[in-house]
Parts: structure tokens; sequence; C-alpha cells
């Protein structure tokens, strides 16, 4: 089973787009070595539930670290296992037989990892001054950050029993809930003059050069979306009553405190990141359209014509060299050992870039485990976000990497923090591009792309999460309909994008494509949390003396050891002081305000 080849026709004007070669996990779904990898895993779990379940309270701390480390070895096998399944079948989600892989591949890992579900749940039973004493050996010191992490959730930890229950029951729930959206979104196709082209394509569209291909994409979206309403409203409200019920369970007090907890990051941290954005919509989004609807000779932009580009931006497409040339020239500039990282990427087969029938859409850096090395899904098409979409994905690619030391347990990073590698690339690229560029009207359009995307991150990813909350609390009362969900899409929409916005019926169906929603609910707060934070820090570096570099590297090592605030310390950074999030909003409104100064 192999991912499918590019589609040549519509990627010869890009160059030789490279893809991934998936045998560094395993040869093939069918191989040998996948299968004694899972007979490995669940003999050696059995083993270790036989050894050490109803005991860890009495374990001395030597004796606890060597169980952590047993229990790490086994979890990598099943991370492998889980890595390669999904990364199969997000190149080809269409295929029924990758389907039916990646199906069998979720039900044999959760077998295997119930037997090892009891080791956390009793950790945390652990009293708080035996485990303090376990701690001191340093074979169990060595992972304090992970049981520290853990024991985060010891007040919403519920029985042993009801726990096995709730982790047996995730591939016949919520899992098949995302499968069913993925492989709905895979097979849906959108006619353009008599083709039929995928979600990718018809999105790309929408930043088109000519008003009337924008116009028609937009159009063909949303018509073709409400067609499949009635099973992304059957799936939006069936998850969110999932989650309901096991919040309440849980005695989780709002919708997104679980997914903050999973982050380390306080609900009052988030809450004022939420506030401090949508305070400033007048300031960012509101003024940045106005002014966007003048350069049109327009009063309003429709939304088809936000993402367009400026009436004298550059179109030409960009070869995936001069992509590759640009993002790692820029990690150079800041950093040869990143660039070093970065360019492994490209020297091996470690990215999937073409867009091709059946293939996952949007981008994504996969960390795999530590073992191995991580994969980047992009669909690149040449144009300038594309570029920044490699420089992001890239940033997640060398945090992995950075990582990966920490071990299979503590080398992943909260998600707050995550975000952080990605877009100080994208801002190192988009710097680099910037600083190259002489010519007032090209500068003029490329400040305007960054602060577009800015918004996008900042200000959009804020008005998804105020939409999920409100979806989620709409929930708790009864099942929305379609036209529920299209109602709170569409007022979040208009406070946040401004009166500059005009909208059609078409737009109202736009909520049902975003995987965000359905995968990981509130997890897009995390790019407004990485965008500010990485504007404060790249203030930092402007203004930093040598060594900045080395810091910004160290930081990344760290990988799930430290939280936000030790981590952002050694830069005299603090997220949980509402003036940080400020700092971030301010840079963006300032780029405006250089934008309003060319006029």
């Amino acid at each position: 089973m192999t991912t499918a080849p590019a589609n040549t026709d519509k990627t010869e004007n890009l160059g030789d787009l490279p893809v991934w070669d998936l045998k560094d996990l395993y040869p093939g779904s069918d191989s040998a070595e996948l299968n004694a990898d899972l007979d490995r895993a669940a003999a050696d779990s059995k083993a270790f539930s036989g050894k050490y379940k109803g005991k860890l309270a009495g374990l001395s701390g030597t004796a606890l670290g060597t169980a952590i480390a047993e229990y790490e070895a086994v979890d990598e096998i099943m991370g492998r296992v889980m890595s390669y399944a999904q990364l199969v079948y997000a190149g080809n989600v269409s295929d029924p037989d990758v389907g039916r892989f990646y199906q069998t591949m979720q039900e044999r890992v959760n077998d295997i990892s119930a037997d090892v579900l009891f080791f956390a749940l009793e950790l945390n039973e652990i009293d708080d001054k035996v485990l303090a004493k376990q701690l001191k050996s340093a074979e169990a010191a060595k992972y304090k950050p992970w049981v520290d992490d853990a024991r985060l959730f010891r007040p919403h930890q519920l029985d042993e029993e009801i726990e096995r229950l709730l982790h047996d029951k995730r591939v016949a729930g919520r899992a098949a809930w995302n499968r069913l959206f993925d492989e709905t979104m895979a097979d849906m196709r959108f006619d353009h003059e008599g083709d039929k082209i995928t979600s990718e394509e018809v999105m790309n569209m929408l930043s088109n050069p000519d008003e009337g291909v924008r116009k028609k994409a937009a159009e063909t979206l949303g018509q073709e979306l409400q067609k499949h309403a009635r099973v992304f409203s059957l799936i939006t409200n069936t998850l969110a009553k999932d989650k309901e019920i096991e919040d309440k369970w849980r005695q989780f007090a709002r919708p997104e405190s679980s997914r903050n907890l999973a982050n380390q990051v306080e609900d009052e941290v988030v809450d004022a990141l939420n506030t401090a954005v949508q305070d400033a919509y007048p300031a960012l989004s509101h003024r940045y359209y106005a002014m966007k609807a003048k350069w049109f000779g327009k009063d309003q932009l429709d939304h088809w014509d936000r993402n367009a580009p400026l009436p004298d931006a550059d179109s030409s497409i960009i070869p995936w060299d001069q992509a590759t040339d640009t993002v790692l020239s820029a990690y150079g500039d800041f950093s040869t050992d990143l660039a070093d990282i970065g360019r492994q990427f490209f020297d091996n087969a470690w990215i999937d870039a073409p867009v091709r029938e059946g293939k996952s859409s949007g981008a994504f850096a996969h960390p795999t485990v530590p073992s191995a090395h991580p994969y980047l899904l992009l669909n690149y098409q040449g144009k300038t976000r594309d570029v920044m979409t490699l420089a992001h994905e890239l940033g997640h690619g060398c945090h992995q990497v950075l990582a990966a030391p920490q071990g299979n347990l503590m080398a992943d990073t909260p998600l707050t923090l995550a975000e952080t590698a990605s877009v100080f690339g994208e801002m190192l690229t988009f710097r680099k591009m910037l600083r190259s560029q002489d010519d007032p009207a090209k500068r003029k359009v490329m400040l305007a792309g960054k602060v577009e995307d800015m918004l996008n991150t900042v200000v959009r990813q804020i008005a998804f999460f105020n939409f999920e909350l409100r979806v989620h609390t709409a929930r708790r009362e009864g099942e929305l309909t379609a036209d529920d969900i299209c109602d709170i899409w569409m007022g979040v929409q208009a406070e946040s994008l401004g009166p500059a916005i005009r909208f059609d019926d078409n737009y109202r169906w736009y909520w049902t494509y975003i995987p965000h929603f359905i995968h990981s609910p509130f997890y897009v707060y995390a790019y407004a949390f990485g965008d500010c934070l990485v504007n404060s820090l790249y203030a930092v570096y402007e203004n930093a003396s040598d060594g900045f570099a080395e810091k910004y590297l160290d930081m990344l090592r760290a990988g799930g050891t430290l939280r936000h605030t030790e981590l952002l310390a050694p830069f005299g950074l603090d997220a949980s002081d509402p003036a940080f999030w400020q700092k971030g909003i301010g840079v963006v409104s300032g780029l405006i305000d250089e934008l309003e100064a060319m006029d």
C-alpha cells in the first residue's frame, strides 16, 4: 500500500515535488516488521501489567524509574505503529483499503494499550509524600516533568473501570466520527468548468487574481458544502454532546477547560488572550479590511475578496526549488544549526508536497516517534502563502527533531508552545523576503500579505475559538440544527471581520470544512497564542545581543519538560501578564499603521 503518484499535469510548473517514503517506519502495511511490533507490544503490555499493577506505591524510586522506562518503551512501539497508519491514511483518505488498515491499527493498538491504562491512573493515586520520596531517585527524577503533567489530571480522573470503558469505546466513538468527517471531505468534488476538483484546489482559487474565478469558487464551495450539511451537523452535534458527557463526569467547569489543562495553560491566561484579541478587532481586522476595500475601489469586500491578492500583486508561480532555497536561507541567516536540521527534510523523503485526489487537505508536521523522524504533509501550489506554509511546517519539524532526545514521553510540546517554532520560522522567512525587496509597491504587497496571514492566525483563530465556545455551550441546551450552527458562525464572522466584509448565504456553510473543530476541539486558540508569543519573541530577537539563537534552540530542545513560564523567562517574557498579549497584537497593528502610511 503506497501513496498515489502526483498529478504531473497540475504540478509541471512547480518542479519536482517530493513524495514521502514511509519505509523509515515500516516497509509496508502488511510487513513482517509491523506485525512483529504489534505482537511485541501486546506481549510487553501484558507482562508490564502483571509486573506492576497494584504495586506502584510500594516501589523504590529506582524501581519506579525502571517501570516508567518500560512503559515508555511499550508506548513508543504503539506510537510508531499509529504514526505509520496515520500517515498512510493521510496520503490517501479515499482508498477503502487504506481506511480499513487505519481502522484495524486503531483497534489493535487500542486493545494493546488497555493493558497499560492502569499505570498513569495508579501513578496519580500515590500519596504526595510517598511520590516525592520516590522522585528523589535519579532514575525516577528523569521523568518528573511527565509525572507532574499526569498528576494535573488527578481531580478529573475516574475509576479505572470507567476509564477502561471510555478507552475501549474510543475507536467506535470519537475516532469513528473523525474518520467519517475525513472521508466525507476527501470524497467531495467541486464543479469547475466541467472538471471535478478537490476541496484543496477550490479553496486555492479563493486567492486567484481574477474576481470571477474567486466568486465562482466561493459559490461552488458553499453549495457543495451545503449538500453535506446534514452529515456535518450530525458529526458536530454528536461530538459536542460526547464531550459534554465526558466533561461532566470529569468535572470540567467549562468546555475548553480540558484543552487548557492539556496545554498546561491556565483558563485565565486563555481568557486574557481571547479578550485582548476581541477588543482589538476594530484596530486590526476591521481597519485592515476597510483599507483593502478602498484599494479595490469598493465600499465593502465580498467574502471571496478577503484573501484576494492586491491589484499589483505578483501572481507568478513559485517553483518548489525556489521555495526550498528561500526558507532554508532564512533559517540559515538565523542559525546554521537550524538550517542544517531543516535541510534533512529535503535531502531525505520526509515531505509529501503535491496535491492529489484522496490526499488529506491542509498541511501538518507529524512527529512520529523519537526513534524515527518527523514527516511533513503539504498541498503545495506555488503561492506565496504556500511558501509560508512550508516555513511554518518546517519549523514544527525542526522543533520535533530538537525535542526528540527528551524521549517518547517528554518530547511532545503543549499546543500553546508547539506553534512557537512554526510561526517563528514564518517570521524569519517573511523578514528575509521583505529585506530583499526595494520596490515600494512590492513591499506594500508583501506587508499586506503578512498582515492578512497574521489576521488569519490571530483574529480568525480566536473567532473560531469563540464559535466553538458558542456551539458547545448551545449544544448543552439541546441538539442544534444546521441553521442554528450557521447562525452562530455568521455572528462570529461578522464580529471578527467587521463591516467592510459582505457575506452571502453560501458563506453560511464554511464552518463545515474546518477539521480542527472535529479532530481537536479548542485547538485553534493555540495559533493565536503562538503568533502573539512569537511577535513578542521576535521583538526581543531584533534587540538582542549575541546568544539569542542558542537560547531559542535550547527552548525547542526542552520539548515538554518545561512550562511556558519557564521557557519564556530567559527572554524576559511572561504570558500570564495581560500586557504580554498587547505586545503581540501591537506588532500586527504596527504593520497596518505602516500600510496606512503608504497610501
